[in-house]
């Protein structure tokens, strides 16, 4: 009886340590907050205008997530690449235009309103930006780093489009 008493005391004791500590870890995370007045873009090199802006994490560490958004102009796209791990990428703004494979071409694009959403596998080759009169925002998820590789590294990196 003593025993038992003595086991339902440690196990009542242990219950309320892991339930304190547990509630302490859930109610303390580190959040963050950005509203868009607080979004900080940042011109692309050499982009034409393509504006850039980092979230959370650094695209160009290795290991690490990273969300970014990219601010693309009117008519403006970029050329066939890949990047060497999974993103995921949600259009907030304007009408974004995809297309994938090493070959551009603005007519096959598929157009994704604000709301749509598109995962690029790694290393699978696309095209992207805004073919149409209004900017585009997206945001993108990956593993960083977020590095860019050309299909052809002697081509154009943007291409001015239009649909």
């Amino acid at each position: 009886m003593k025993a038992n008493r003595a086991l339902a005391t440690c196990l009542i004791a242990s219950g309320i340590i892991v339930a304190g500590s547990t509630s302490r870890a859930v109610d303390n995370p580190p959040f963050v907050r950005i509203s868009p007045a607080d979004v900080h873009w940042q011109d692309l090199p050499g982009g034409h205008g393509v504006q850039v802006a980092t979230l959370l994490g650094d695209p160009s560490k290795s290991g690490g997530i990273y969300v970014i958004r990219v601010k693309f102009p009117p008519h403006l796209m970029d050329s066939p690449h890949w990047h060497p791990h999974d993103r995921y990428v949600t259009v907030l703004q304007g009408t974004w235009y995809t297309g994938t494979g090493d070959t551009f071409d603005p007519a096959r694009a598929v157009p994704l309103k604000p709301g749509s959403f598109m995962f690029h596998p790694a290393k699978a080759t696309h095209w992207d930006g805004a073919a149409g009169d209004e900017p585009v925002i997206v945001q993108i998820m990956g593993e960083g780093p977020g590095t860019t590789t050309p299909v052809d590294p002697k081509g154009p990196a943007w291409i001015e489009a239009h649909r």
